[in-house]
Parts: C-alpha cells; sequence; structure tokens
C-alpha cells in the first residue's frame, strides 16, 4: 500500500488522505480521490487511475472527482471505474454529479465518464474480492471501510470500530487517528481501548500538520510511505475460488 497523502481536512502540507493498492509495483485500486490526489497519483506512478473505492463523500476525499471529470471528458479515455458504497451514491449525486450543465455547450452528464459501480459488503476488483463495511463517522451508512481478507484492513474515517476489526485478525491495518477524541475521529486516548492484537498491527494515518510529536511512539505513514502486505486469501482471489468451487 502507498500512501499519496496522509493530513486530515484542514491540513495544508501533508495531502489529502488517499491510499493505492500496488500489485507488482503498478496501481490497483485507489482509496479516495481528494484536493490534489490526481497530481500525486500521476507524479508518483506515472499515470492516471483505472479504479477508485470513494470511503465517503467529505470534499476532502472526493473533490478531485470534479478536475477528473474534465480530464476524461476531453480526453479519449476509458471508463474507470468508481466503487461507491450505494448508500452514498445519492450523497454524491447531490453533492457532485447534480450541477447543471458539465461543459457550457451541454451534453454531458458527470456519470457520461465514470463505469459507477454501487457496491454492499462486497465486490470483485481485478480478480480479487474486497470487503466493505460501514465505519463510524458522523452519520449511519455515512462512511465505509474496506478489506481485502489476509491483506489489509483500511477504516477510513472513522470512530473506534473494535467490532469490525474483530473479523481481521491478522492483516495490517491503516487507521485514522486525531490526536484528540472528537465526535467524528479516533483520538489517541481511544486506541488504548483496542486490546495489544489490534495496536500491534496498526499504521495510523489522517492527522494534521503539527502532530508528529504527539504521535511519536507509534507507526505513522507518511506522504510517499509504501507498506508491505500480506497476501490475500486465497477465498478473497478470484484463482482461489475456482480451485474450491472445482
Amino acid at each position: 500500500m502507498r500512501f499519496l497523502g496522509v493530513g486530515n481536512a484542514i491540513s495544508k502540507r501533508l495531502g489529502s488522505s488517499c491510499a493505492v493498492l500496488l500489485q507488482q509495483g503498478k496501481p490497483l485500486l485507489l482509496i479516495d480521490i481528494g484536493p490534489d490526489t490526481l497530481s500525486r497519483f500521476g507524479l508518483a506512478l506515472a499515470a492516471q487511475p483505472e479504479a477508485v473505492f470513494i470511503t465517503h463523500a467529505h470534499l476532502d476525499h472526493i473533490a478531485d472527482l470534479e478536475p477528473w471529470f474534465y480530464q476524461l471528458a476531453f480526453a479519449e479515455s476509458k471508463w474507470p471505474r468508481l466503487y461507491v458504497p450505494a448508500s452514498l451514491v445519492p450523497i454524491l449525486q447531490r453533492r457532485v454529479a447534480d450541477f447543471p450543465n458539465w461543459v457550457a455547450e451541454g451534453g454531458r452528464n458527470f456519470w457520461d465518464v465514470f463505469q459507477l459501480i454501487p457496491v454492499s459488503e462486497s465486490f470483485w476488483h481485478a480478480g480479487l474480492r474486497f470487503d466493505v463495511f460501514a465505519v463510524r463517522h458522523h452519520a449511519p451508512n455515512a462512511a465505509f471501510g474496506l478489506a481485502l481478507p489476509g491483506s489489509f484492513v483500511y477504516s477510513g474515517d472513522t470512530r473506534p470500530i473494535p467490532d469490525q476489526l474483530a473479523a481481521y485478525p491478522r492483516e495490517t491495518i491503516f487507521h485514522d487517528v486525531s490526536v484528540r477524541s472528537n465526535p467524528s475521529h479516533t483520538g489517541l486516548a481511544d486506541l488504548d481501548n483496542y486490546h495489544a492484537a489490534i495496536r500491534d498491527r496498526l499504521w495510523l494515518y489522517h492527522y494534521g500538520d503539527d502532530d508528529a510529536r504527539a504521535l511519536a511512539g507509534w507507526r505513522v505513514v507518511n506522504a510517499g510511505t509504501d507498506v508491505p502486505l500480506a497476501a490475500p486469501d486465497p477465498a478473497a482471489t478470484s484463482a482461489g475460488m475456482l480451485a474450491w468451487t472445482a
């Protein structure tokens, strides 16, 4: 997993929190697409995303959908896939896609340039089955985490979620953190409520510009950090599924 940005919504220098799942060095799936994500993606990987999972619809996680639309609308590009939890689709429609006349001369809808794939509990992408689960951020069913069983869990913005993490006993965990606890994010003090087997697998992100000292002693990702991951469970791969059904 490579992080392109690790900052919270008001961070000016750390970049919007987003990460890319890499397979043999090539981008497989981008998680979130906030401000400046497309530029960071291009600089880091000399490419543009072909697939994105959206954790929630706050602008620090979706704002680059607008410039991406214009890149795609005026270029001969194949449609990138947007994997969006089903309850977020109407929110994205209201926040982004309802803008009238996406191009002044008309004839274009926001969704024309994307392959929108609403998802619920899981989805397949590139031969892998990813899990999707609700987290605790602002309102029920308004934010979601992502997991590849056997490999990683990505919390997205959330309060502590011990019940969800209990389903993933060995995966690397990328977890939201705020120095101070608040109603929408996990504070450092909250992490002490996780048992040691979870704390030992945490990598923390979504912090503020001046939080490095407070986070000392924890494993923290920085922009550009690559974290090696274990191979996914066979049941989370199409090859494993074929072997099981044969």
